[in-house]
């Protein structure tokens, strides 16, 4: 069995995200996709969306979308999001899947700064996602200490979470940006308002 694992703040989650995970899913012919929101990134700092919300987006952009699952096992364990952690959680679950992490091509340099690089890299299988199918993809960048991932191209999508935030903060539209299920939510809390509502806590 071959799974992926998508990872992230999806905060909010964007058609961007929805692409890539199709585009994984083919290219690596994944028998499933775990999308993983973090509880809290340790390189993001303080100041992020509070898990509850990103968890009830997550779910609702990727409803209904073939071989996807949403996992909340970084929210559901709290605190620091550590993917070593979550890896072996997943691990424990599957263990006889072959395991494809994907990350997008800025993380590369900041790798080495992640808990045990080494052990996780004894865990899984990377694959580095770059976002532009006509230019050049590494077939096997170095990822850290000469270990190399595989580079998967995919598709340009010039959209991010913080443009998204930034147009509903400034009344903006944000339709095309992400799913209508996604800007249901948002609109319907006053998500990224100052005047912003705390969902029901989200099942996990």
């Amino acid at each position: 069995m071959r799974i992926g694992l998508f990872g992230g703040s999806f905060d909010p989650p964007h058609v961007g995200h929805l692409l890539i995970a199709q585009d994984a899913i083919d290219a690596l012919q994944l028998d499933l996709l775990l999308v993983i929101p973090a509880a809290q990134q340790p390189l993001k700092g303080a100041g992020q969306t509070d898990a509850a919300h990103r968890l009830a987006m997550v779910r609702a952009c990727f409803e209904g979308v073939p071989k996807v699952v949403v996992d909340p096992v970084e929210i559901t364990r709290g605190g620091l999001s550590y993917m070593v952690d979550t890896v072996e959680n997943v691990r424990e679950r599957w263990p006889l899947a072959e395991l494809h992490l994907l990350v997008g091509s800025d993380v590369v340099p900041t790798f080495s700064r992640w808990k045990e690089p080494e052990r996780l890299l004894g865990l899984v299988r990377l694959v580095v996602l770059y976002r532009d199918t006509a230019g050049a993809v590494p077939p096997h960048p170095e990822i850290h200490g000469g270990v190399r991932a595989q580079g998967l191209a995919t598709r340009r999508v010039d959209v991010s979470s913080t443009e998204i935030r930034a147009r509903v903060r400034d009344h903006r539209s944000i339709r095309g940006f992400v799913s209508e299920s996604v800007a249901s939510y948002i609109a319907s809390t006053g998500l990224y308002l100052e005047n912003s509502r705390m969902p029901e806590r989200a099942e996990t």
